[in-house]
């Protein structure tokens, strides 16, 4: 089957997720039936359409591998199309103009709810048949006319048939009085000029699609194949807002997530495979296909995609998780780190533990900084604070600072006689020594984790710890 498939932003703000989800259905289709996939920008809101948004939606685009093979295409510059597919629809009958205020019109259709009527040509002309013909002063409106009965249907393929009384569609604007084009025209002559054959989209669009049958009927142009993909909400139900946290792309980008994880969990979102959460790319590519869309809202979930993309890290090349973090690295540092086989061993240890690529760089820090910022408050209060613990602590410095070769053998050695010598547990010591050198309570094995350190730095580390002791803490009212 021949497919062309499209995505189609405003730029009025950042890559939203339920749009970029979309963007992926339209991608993952194209790619699973070797057809097309055209980006579009519907830019045509000039008052809050910004070159910023534009740059910002196709970064987040490129960042997530959603490759479009045609376009950007923008509609501001398609104006003249627009104009020619105006002039066909008005000579073919199928439109007319209005010469009537914006308030005047707000009005009417105000007055004809109450009288539970629909804004048809047939009540313009018996309410206010001068509208029909040129007013001084008043630049005219295009107006569809709809059908009066019968009904407008389609096939949606996630859906089944969704159906519209004809008499319930009122008229509708196509063309405003200041000479730009709305929504559901721009949409259809885009979609027809560009030869789309699936038109997949959120289902907040359910309620356009009626109109958009008329223009597509009354310009002569195939239907191409709807699908309404269900919308994205938040944990507790509600349509998902800026109130659950973060809702853009770049967002998520700035806040330590993979691409590929963030791709993956969007994907999840109201399709399914069985009960397989983890996908490859390519895997997806061969599975996707619209059968496996749900009708239900889909539930975000932030653990979930927490739990995701530390699933991603850990699978991560410890090169490609170095060149994640560079911009974050100390730049006087970063070519020494970057041919560091100790750094590169460090980061496959502490990805384990890491869920985002801020933890990640986090977990990192003490590796490449000369000393903590800081010690972790509930560390200094139970391990800092013990009088045995600090004496062990400055006996072990000692014996470090006596080694010659500054391993993990001999490292556990030392801990265990200098526990043993001060009849403190082997786990206060070890994270009396963990807390000294990383400034937390939680790191990868301790014996590892200083043998990759190195002698000189781990001593530093512990030295300055030990003086800050020494300023900070109170050993005279302990019994």
């Amino acid at each position: 089957m021949s497919v062309r498939v499209r995505f189609a932003p405003s730029p009025t703000g950042y890559l939203h997720i339920g749009g970029a989800r979309t963007a992926i259905f339209n991608y993952l289709f194209a790619r699973h039936h070797g057809g097309t996939f055209i980006l579009r920008i519907e830019d045509t809101d000039v008052e809050r359409s910004k070159k910023e948004y534009t740059e910002a939606i196709l970064n987040s685009l490129r960042w997530l591998g959603v490759e479009w093979d045609e376009g950007p295409y923008f509609q501001s510059e398609r104006m003249n199309v627009y104009r020619e597919y105006l002039d066909l629809l008005i000579k073919r009958g199928k439109g007319y103009q209005c010469w009537c205020t914006p308030d005047e019109l707000t009005l009417f259709k105000d007055s004809l709810k109450k009288e539970k009527k629909k804004f048809k040509r047939s009540v313009v002309e018996e309410n206010h048949p001068e509208w029909l013909s040129p007013r001084e002063g008043i630049p005219p409106v295009v107006i569809v006319e709809t059908p009066t009965e019968g009904k407008i249907y389609y096939d949606d393929l996630i859906r089944g048939t969704i159906s519209f009384p004809a008499e319930d569609v009122e008229d509708f604007i196509i063309w405003r009085s200041n000479d730009t084009p709305t929504y559901n025209f721009v949409v259809v002559v885009d979609d027809a000029d560009m030869k789309i054959t699936h038109v997949i989209r959120g289902d907040d669009h359910i309620s356009n699609t009626p109109k958009q049958i008329v223009i597509y009927r009354a310009l002569g142009f195939e239907l191409p194949h709807f699908a309404h993909v269900p919308m994205i909400l938040g944990p507790d139900k509600k349509r998902l807002s800026k109130r659950h946290g973060a809702t853009s792309v770049e967002a998520y980008r700035e806040a330590g997530y993979l691409p590929e994880a963030l791709f993956n969990y969007l994907v999840r979102l109201g399709w399914s495979y069985g009960d397989q959460e983890i996908f490859t790319k390519e895997e997806l590519i061969e599975k996707f296909d619209l059968s496996g869309v749900g009708k239900s809202p889909a539930v975000f979930n932030p653990e979930k995609l927490l739990w995701l993309n530390a699933e991603y890290i850990r699978a991560s090349d410890h090169n490609r998780l170095f060149q994640e973090i560079y911009d974050k690295l100390p730049p006087d540092q970063r070519s020494k780190l970057g041919t560091d086989p100790s750094f590169f061993k460090l980061i496959g240890l502490v990805k384990v533990r890491s869920r985002t690529l801020i933890e990640l760089y986090e977990n990192l820090r003490f590796y490449f900084e000369p000393y903590p910022d800081s010690y972790d408050e509930k560390g200094v209060r139970k391990f800092f604070s013990k009088k045995p613990v600090f004496d062990a602590l400055c006996a072990l410095y000692e014996e470090m600072d006596k080694m010659i070769h500054f391993n993990e053998e001999n490292l556990e050695k030392a801990f265990r006689d200098v526990s043993e010598r001060y009849n403190v547990k082997l786990r206060d010591l070890a994270q009396a020594v963990r807390l000294a050198v990383t400034g937390k309570t939680v790191s990868p094995g301790i014996f590892e984790t200083l043998e990759i350190l190195g002698k000189i730095r781990t001593l530093k580390k512990i030295q300055r710890a030990i003086e800050w002791i020494k300023s900070n803490v109170n050993f005279e009212n302990q019994g």
